[in-house]
């Protein structure tokens, strides 16, 4: 199982490759690092065999874990480098985690916060079996609200928003970047990307359209 698991996750990095959606400065370490994570440890057991299917996958409480190529755009577009903070809000799986954390490298910190306890427990279980428990941080609580008063370089948002929350656009030093989902949860939704200049302006721009559960919490859908 384990030999055939790991031809189909190397056939849909080549594919994602091929199809554009691992590209930019990053495409290299992005590629490495969805080659080196084994999708099937945050997946549930049943859906193992389905590991390297392009779709997304249900998890615990009616979540899922996010299709592939759609990792693949997320990484593409928050342009992470070496060292950065990353942040994300709705830690599902915990599988983008990871991924974000073998491209900052060592230096980088990570760390995710999920609102639903069942989801994080699952997310903090996949982290341990994964051996990425000691290097990323998960907190279960309200993310849209932020973490306390810290900073971060990246902002990643995995459900959709009313609007990008103000709390974590203050959470965004300047020069970084936050990638989210903004729409309704039942009908359009646009995957932006924001960027905060070194004066503290933002900038934002359209990504294409997306599909992703609701945002819980203060700042997301009620």
């Amino acid at each position: 199982m384990g030999d055939k698991l790991e031809k189909q996750r190397k056939a849909l990095v080549e594919r994602l490759s091929d199809y554009k959606y691992i590209r930019g400065p990053n495409a290299s370490k992005i590629r490495n690092a969805m080659l080196k994570v084994k999708r099937e440890d945050f997946v549930l057991p049943e859906h193992r065999f389905r590991a390297y299917e392009d779709t997304p996958l249900p998890i615990p409480s009616d979540a899922t874990i996010s299709a592939p190529h759609m990792h693949a755009i997320y990484l593409s577009a928050i342009d992470l480098r070496s060292g950065d903070s990353v942040l994300e809000i709705g830690a599902g799986s915990g599988i983008l985690l990871v991924y974000v954390k073998e491209v900052v490298g060592s230096k980088g910190e990570v760390v995710g916060v999920e609102i639903v306890s069942e989801v994080y427990r699952f997310a903090k279980n996949n982290l341990e079996k994964s051996g990425y428990d000691k290097k990323i941080k998960i907190i279960l609580g309200d993310g849209s609200k932020g973490v306390d008063k810290k900073k971060f370089d990246k902002i990643l948002i995995s459900a959709t928003c009313p609007e990008i929350p103000k709390p974590l656009i203050e959470r965004l030093k300047a020069g970084g970047m936050i990638v989210a989902p903004v729409g309704d949860p039942y009908g359009s939704q646009e995957l932006i990307c924001l960027e905060k200049t070194r004066q503290g302006k933002t900038i934002s721009r359209r990504l294409g359209s997306v599909v992703f559960v609701p945002l819980r919490g203060k700042h997301g859908w009620r």
